[in-house]
């Protein structure tokens, strides 16, 4: 398996873990170091693997409403040490995907080879800003 097949297994999945509310595979493939920007607050991010474990409870509870979180499309970049990852996810309730049916959460992963595997040391998700100018 290449590079990149390997993250993108590992973004495949870590979405799918994330669809189940299952934390422990969720954090699997993390490095205890992580960052993440996220869409709710705190918006200046979360650093290390304690404050990235704290935001998934209230967000499984919020799923469990019947929310929607998978991938609609992926690209990998993978060199020998690093690579990224940019996809697209479906993510929301039917009603919020009924009513803004072209809305995707925006998701980048930063990872790093650590011996024989990759973890993700950053991660980004957004929604597009809809209501500016251009939205």
């Amino acid at each position: 398996m290449s590079h990149a097949e390997e993250v993108r297994d590992l973004v495949r999945r870590w979405t799918e873990a994330v669809h189940r509310g299952e934390l422990e595979s969720v954090l699997a493939d993390h490095a205890d170091d992580i960052v993440m920007f996220d869409v709710p607050p705190p918006h200046r991010g979360v650093r290390g693997m304690a404050a990235y474990r704290e935001l998934w409870p209230p967000f499984f509870e919020w799923q469990r409403s019947g929310a929607v979180f998978e991938i609609d499309e992926i690209e990998v970049v993978a060199g020998e040490d690093v690579a990224f990852a940019y996809a697209l996810l479906r993510c929301g309730t039917p009603d919020e995907l009924a009513e803004r049916p072209d809305q995707r959460l925006r998701l980048t992963l930063g990872l790093r080879r650590e011996g024989e595997r990759w973890v993700v040391v950053h991660e980004h998700h957004s929604f597009a800003d809809t209501s500016g100018p251009s939205g």
